[in-house]
């Protein structure tokens, strides 16, 4: 896919340079009240028993800030943060590597930690629980295990998939948070402080408009936010404003409920080519030429979300809901509501003279 293809994935792009934008400290950060205030009661009691706090397991979809709370938790304790991520981690060494360089309070983010490798996540069990390493000398017979003494120090795991970590992984973290996806009110102060940071003139109605098409995920709103930015310049006044937030979004194909040009490509093939489905993923991805995987984790969340799919054992079937979208009408066998239709406008306006 192109840039403007992706432009609605919650998945990072080149050029969105999220350092610029990301909160500082918790009481900065926007929206996850409850995942706010749960975090502050864990940092602050382990602030004032000046001991690390316990490891903590962020969850949920991709974009919705995992990755700046880590550094906010980091902040907040003031301690160095080291980074890495599951896939980066394939031997059990290179993470003995990492945790032996560690100092006492240091934070270690492991982003998808799901996909850490199975040797390193097993010696991963016995530093979170004891703060030691077993380090294997030799092999075969003559193979010895040197027990290796690490700081003190917390692990902040963030995970898209927290149902495929093993149980003993998952138990060991003492503070589990899952992250939902934002409401358009929340967006919307999202999108007025990146407007303040980046020094775009933002109106509350272009705030507004690009908050209602940002799929309820700040990354997505702030990338919008700089398309929107950049159409104003070349093509406006340099304001956002309603009109120039349309407008502009109009442009990269974001249409007015957040479904980019890849999502309604989905969409059409499933109505238009399959009947509304049931088809199977792999087949609806052929249909659009795209990857099944791109399909299965880029569009059909925010799709099934949005109440436009639906997943059944037989394969994928359009709602009603995707059918009016399409500017059709739905068969009678669509699951969900039926929209209504000029007929029975009509028709209820003539009951209505009947019972005048």
């Amino acid at each position: 896919m192109t840039d403007e293809d992706s432009l609605a994935t919650p998945e990072v792009l080149p050029g969105d340079d999220e350092a610029t934008l990301r909160p500082k400290r918790l009481a900065e950060f926007i929206g996850q009240h409850r995942v706010r205030e749960q975090l502050e009661l864990v940092l602050q009691g382990a602030v004032r028993r000046g001991v690390p706090p316990d490891h903590v397991l962020l969850s949920g979809p991709p974009g919705l800030g995992k990755t700046s709370l880590a550094m906010i938790i980091a902040a907040e304790l003031d301690a160095s943060l080291r980074i890495t991520s599951g896939p980066a981690l394939e031997r059990a060494g290179d993470l003995a590597a990492m945790l032996s360089n560690l100092v006492e309070g240091d934070v270690l983010f492991i982003d998808e930690i799901h996909r850490i490798a199975r040797p390193a996540e097993e010696m991963l069990y016995l530093a979170m629980e004891d703060f030691r390493v077993d380090v294997v000398v030799g092999k075969g017979p003559g193979a010895t295990s040197i027990p290796l003494e690490i700081a003190p120090f917390t692990l902040v795991g963030a995970t898209t998939r927290s149902g495929t970590l093993t149980g003993p992984l998952r138990d060991r973290f003492g503070f589990t948070a899952h992250m939902e996806f934002y409401s358009a009110e929340e967006l919307d102060r999202v999108v007025r402080r990146s407007a303040t940071i980046l020094g775009v003139e933002l109106r509350p109605d272009g705030a507004a408009e690009i908050a209602g098409r940002s799929r309820g995920t700040p990354r997505i709103a702030n990338r919008l936010l700089r398309r929107v930015r950049d159409f104003a310049e070349v093509r406006a006044d340099g304001v956002v404003t309603r009109d120039v937030a349309r407008a502009a979004l109009q442009v990269y194909d974001v249409d007015e409920l957040g479904l980019d040009r890849l999502d309604r490509a989905v969409l059409d093939a499933l109505v238009r080519s399959f009947g509304g489905g049931p088809v199977g993923v792999s087949t609806l991805a052929v249909a659009v030429g795209e990857e099944a995987s791109t399909v299965e984790e880029v569009c059909e969340p925010y799709l099934v979300r949005a109440g436009m799919l639906a997943r059944t054992p037989r394969g994928r079937v359009a709602t009603a809901a995707a059918w009016s979208h399409l500017g059709l009408l739905p068969p009678p066998t669509a699951p969900g509501p039926v929209p209504p239709t000029l007929f029975d406008s009509d028709m209820n306006g003539d009951t209505a003279h009947a019972a005048d």
